[in-house]
This record gives structure tokens, sequence and C-alpha cells, in this order.
């Protein structure tokens, strides 16, 4: 099995890029913003692999990191998710991008990706919540605060302020996000209109 490939860009297709080994070339299909963030043809580069192996055929999908690498083959243990799927929504979303929209049940940004409705997107924040902050730098404090949010917790200043950016038209996982920031900044006792602030002044970085 291919693990890793270091080479020299040779060329690039619509998915994917050759790649020359020691004079080999070996086809890496790609997420779009792994090939938009390859070196150019001539260049050096490094890709992490995943290696398909099938009656009919062996495939290689390429990625810029490990942890791209690992959301791939995650994100297709849940059904109806296959390689095209997964690469789609890797397309859209950086890992940690994605970590967090799933560990904040964000639907509405993994639904962005080719081929992911509202059905999946639901099914892929649920069977995957708790797997997304092992993959991700999020603060547990962060989960906790948009996982209360999302399931509808009593009001409070904190809700009433992710609540607030989210009508303003951001996603709630950057909403959350922001909040939590503002919160450790205020303080546990900040009133809403003073975390809604500090929410804007954050986003607005």
């Amino acid at each position: 099995m291919i693990g890793k490939l270091k080479g020299i860009v040779d060329s690039f297709g619509e998915d994917f890029v050759i790649l020359d080994v020691s004079g080999v070339g070996y086809i890496a299909h790609c997420s779009a913003r792994t090939l938009q963030r390859m070196p150019k043809v001539g260049e050096p580069a490094e890709l992490s692999i995943e290696t398909h192996v099938r009656e009919d055929m062996i495939r290689l999908y390429g990625f810029r990191s490990d942890a791209e690498r690992e959301w791939f083959r995650l994100l297709q243990t849940v059904q109806g998710v296959g390689a095209r799927v997964a690469l789609g929504v890797l397309s859209v979303m950086e890992p940690d991008a994605l970590a967090g929209a799933i560990a904040t049940g964000d639907k509405s940004a993994i639904s962005r990706a080719p081929g992911v409705g509202p059905r999946l997107a639901a099914r892929l924040t649920a069977e995957l919540k708790d797997k997304a902050p092992a993959f991700s730098p999020l603060d547990p404090a962060l989960v906790a605060l948009a996982g209360a949010v999302e399931a509808g917790a009593p009001a409070g200043p904190v809700a009433d302020a992710v609540s607030a950016l989210v009508n303003l038209g951001y996603p709630q996982v950057q909403a959350a996000t922001a909040i939590a920031a503002a919160l450790k900044e205020a303080g546990p006792e900040a009133e809403a209109k003073v975390l809604i602030r500090l929410g804007l002044r954050e986003l607005a970085r």
C-alpha cells in the first residue's frame, strides 16, 4: 500500500495531479482545495496518499496533510458517503472548519458540498459529532456551547448572543466560536449585548 508520494508535479487533470516519482507517474485524485494549493508543474511536491484497491482498479487519493486524509477516511464511514462525496466536502471546507461544523452541528455549512443534501448533512453531523473534536483543536467548551444552542437550551446571555450573530447571517460555527472568544474576554457574567459587540469584533478580524 502507498501511504505517501514525494516527487515532481508532472501535470494536472480536472480532479487529479500526476506526480513523477523517480520516472514513474502516479495519478492522485485530490480535492479542489488540494489541487489549488499544489506547486506548479516541474516543482517538487509531497502528498499523503490513501490507496483504494478494487478487483478492476487501484486508485490513489492525494492530500496535502494527514488530517485531510483522516477526514477523507472518516467521512466514508457514514452511509451514503463515497470517495467522490468525501472529496467534495473537503473541496469546500478545510479539515479544521469541517471538524468545527460537525462538532457544532452546522449542517448548512456541510450541505454546501456537492452531493450533500440536508439529509446527508444531518447524518454526517449526527454520526460524527463525537469524533470531530479528536481531529480538531476545538475548545470543548465551544462544542458544549454550540450543542446547547442547537438543542434549544434555555435562553441566557451566551445563547442569546450566538443566536443574534446567527440571525445576522453568520454560520453557527463562526458565531459560536466568536462568542466563546468573547466570553473568555468578558467573563461568565457578561451581558448579551457585550458578548455580541465583542463577538462582532472577533468576526471582523
